[in-house]
């Protein structure tokens, strides 16, 4: 049975989009990856431009509301905020967290450059994590609090 794998963000459109993107790639088939926020809204192009310049193409992602994906059989939950609330999916699952800053800005005085090199350091981020994920799912769960 493959495994299951949910990135969890506020909006959808960055961090949980490129974790997803990089998970199914590097994992492989063997692990069905996920991906949702609180409130969602739409994948950003700076995450879109930032994943292609290393072969993996979500273009055709979209951003997902939490309550839109099967939550059920879940082996692991991964959060990916920093400085705001991760949604929370209740429930007995491995519970990951990444504490990756939002590379999204609305300040109008960030260039484009520097917009690309901020989500290329979350996607580098996110992908030294995705690394050594594979030995956490198969570590055994701890005992139950």
């Amino acid at each position: 049975m493959k495994r299951r794998i949910l990135f969890l963000c506020v909006a959808n459109s960055a961090r949980s989009q490129m974790a997803e993107g990089l998970a199914r790639t590097f994992l492989g088939s063997d692990v069905a990856v996920l991906s949702a926020g609180s409130r969602p809204s739409r994948v950003n192009p700076y995450a879109v431009e930032v994943m292609a310049e290393i072969g993996i193409d979500i273009s055709a992602y979209r951003s997902k509301g939490v309550g839109e994906v099967d939550s059920t059989g879940l082996d692991a939950v991964i959060t990916l905020c920093a400085e705001e609330v991760c949604p929370v999916l209740p429930g007995r699952v491995r519970r990951l967290h990444w504490p990756v800053a939002d590379p999204a800005s609305s300040d109008p005085r960030l260039s484009p450059e520097v917009m690309r090199a901020r989500f290329r350091s979350t996607r580098d981020q996110i992908r030294e994590h995705i690394a050594g994920l594979i030995a956490l799912l198969d570590a055994p769960p701890g005992p139950e609090i």
